[in-house]
């Protein structure tokens, strides 16, 4: 089985060049996307990895199929980018990827931290040698309580760093784990944490329930200078909610790593052109708004693990196998 490999960044290239060493796999590395462009130009019976770059959905699936490709893998664990039920309705088996939670919940921890001081103001200053504090003063972190929304490997993972720091920690999620409770208290509902956390970090998945869920509704049951990170996935939150909460002082700083809307620039360099998003253009330069290019996966070992589940995800499911990243 051939495979191809889309949307290949240099930092993936020595990771998928040792699978087909060590696998005698056949992978043909690309740097463009999979599109209904490059569709029909693919082998019959071939296999995809991508990343999230592109949507697909009915039009993209059935282009699959009719070229007997079955067999389609992002190497992202967010998989809102593919129509799964397309996928089904054209035989198509899709698999997500996996990596250790920590290169997540660690960034996350580093940007409520750069919230909670002034940390972009600091740092414009030293570039001018202006030395100093007016305007720079902080918070302590084991005087706030943390709020962490959803409790799956990645929130988990942030309560159990976070209670190093000796904060209150309360979360929240339909299913309570035995485990959290050893660090956090589980709240009844998403307004109880609302009202009570001084920091607000979301690590839930993206779905027609959750998209927006940070709206103005929520904010305005927020505390008066509440702290918001976002290091899961851009739609959580609605744009125009959160500049109209900074704008108010309603939210005290913004950790966003991730925005939505951001695929048309996102992993680019798009420093000499004319960048029209204005919702983010204007968003991020707040003295209290820190936005990261959507990294906080991105560590040597977050890439080796999506490069290997995003190929070795396709070889089990061409020959049977179970593997527990298939989602159809």
């Amino acid at each position: 089985m051939k495979i191809y490999a889309f949307d290949v960044r240099d930092d993936e290239r020595q990771y998928f060049e040792q699978l087909k060493k060590e696998k005698g796999l056949d992978i043909q590395l690309r740097t463009d996307s999979l599109t209904m462009d490059t569709i029909p130009f693919l082998e019959e019976n071939s296999a995809v990895t991508i990343l999230g770059m592109e949507k697909y959905g009915e039009a993209e699936m059935k282009a699959l199929a009719a070229k007997k490709i079955y067999y389609l893998s992002t190497r992202t664990i967010g998989y809102d980018h593919i129509d799964l039920e397309a996928a089904k309705k054209y035989g198509i088996h899709v698999a997500n990827a996996a990596y250790g939670p920590e290169s997540v919940a660690d960034y996350t921890i580093m940007m409520i931290l750069l919230c909670l001081r002034p940390y972009k103001q600091a740092l414009w200053r030293m570039q001018v040698n202006d030395f100093s504090l007016g305007g720079l003063i902080g918070r302590e972190i084991h005087d706030l309580t943390i709020g962490v929304i959803g409790t799956g490997r990645i929130g988990s993972t942030v309560i159990r760093e976070l209670s190093g720091f000796g904060c209150k920690i309360i979360a929240y999620d339909k299913y309570p784990k035995e485990e959290v409770k050893k660090y956090a208290a589980y709240v009844d509902t998403l307004d109880e944490l609302y009202k009570e956390a001084d920091v607000i970090t979301i690590h839930t998945v993206l779905n027609d329930s959750t998209y927006h869920m940070i709206d103005g509704n929520a904010i305005a049951k927020m505390k008066d200078g509440v702290v918001l990170v976002n290091c899961a996935r851009g739609p959580l939150m609605d744009m125009s909610a959160l500049i109209a909460g900074i704008e108010s002082e309603k939210i005290g700083a913004l950790g966003l790593d991730t925005v939505e809307n951001e695929q048309s620039y996102v992993h680019q360099n798009r420093k000499t052109d004319i960048f029209s998003d204005r919702d983010i253009a204007y968003l991020k330069q707040f003295k209290n708004v820190i936005y990261t290019q959507h990294m906080a996966f991105y560590t040597e070992e977050a890439v080796r693990s999506m490069v290997e589940a995003g190929v070795l995800s396709l070889v089990d499911m061409n020959q049977g196998k179970e593997t527990r990243l298939q989602l159809v």
